[in-house]
């Protein structure tokens, strides 16, 4: 079994009330996300999925993958998806110097916006959001400190898919967000090729079971946050 629990435990949430973890709202709408990309052929999945659904999504790209894979990387903003910082190396906050942590962010966002230069005006509105995802969830309240003193609004979630451990299988990722996901939740899945096999499963059938119910995916924007 997974250690890590899918739906946000409400203490978490109390002990980093600065942090996102929801959306407050009164419309039917579930944010989800995408981390680790961009990543050959299992993002431009994803872009094809969640436009057969009208969907829009967030993706949290490492500097990394970006660097590799602009073409795929374009492809994002093209179709009008908001772009989240990921890190450029996907390091461990817990483990890492904030000086370290916060160059590894500058890295990502300095090879991201160099991307969007490429982009249209209004493709770069769409976006650049300022918004910081650590991986693993792991940042230090000193990190945390100095991004957002930076301007970035840090992005945790609502409902984990888990969908990149060997212990869990695609039923199970499914059922993580099926289960836990409800009204104004930020859920993640990863369009990496560790998780690909359950986030395939999963994701389509997420977007049918809440679009059947009335379900809208919309981007995080900038207007859902501090100025």
């Amino acid at each position: 079994m997974e250690l890590i629990p899918a739906k946000l435990p409400l203490l978490v949430k109390w002990l980093f009330p600065k942090y996102i973890w929801n959306i407050q709202t009164e419309e039917k709408v579930i944010y989800l996300t995408f981390d680790d990309g961009p990543t050959p052929e299992i993002t431009q999945w994803t872009l094809d999925i969640l436009e057969q659904f009208k969907a829009k999504a967030t993706f949290f790209c490492t500097g990394d993958n970006v660097q590799k894979h602009p073409e795929i990387f374009q492809g994002i903003v093209e179709k009008e998806h908001v772009i989240g910082n990921h890190t450029y190396s996907h390091p461990h906050g817990w483990k890492t110097s904030t000086e370290t942590y916060l160059e590894n962010v500058k890295q990502a966002q300095d090879i991201i916006n160099f991307q969007l230069q490429n982009a249209t005006l209004s493709k770069q509105q769409s976006a650049v959001n300022n918004l910081f995802r650590p991986p693993y969830g792991q940042v230090t309240k000193k990190q945390g400190r100095k991004l957002i003193g930076l301007g970035y609004n840090i992005i945790m979630w609502t409902v984990l898919a888990i969908d990149w451990s060997e212990k869990t299988n695609k039923e199970q990722s499914l059922k993580n967000v099926i289960k836990n996901a409800k009204q104004g939740s930020i859920v993640v899945f990863h369009d990496s090729e560790k998780a690909s096999e359950n986030m395939q499963y999963a994701l389509p059938k997420v977007l049918e079971y809440f679009s059947e119910k009335g379900y809208q995916f919309k981007s995080l924007t900038p207007t859902m946050f501090r100025i």
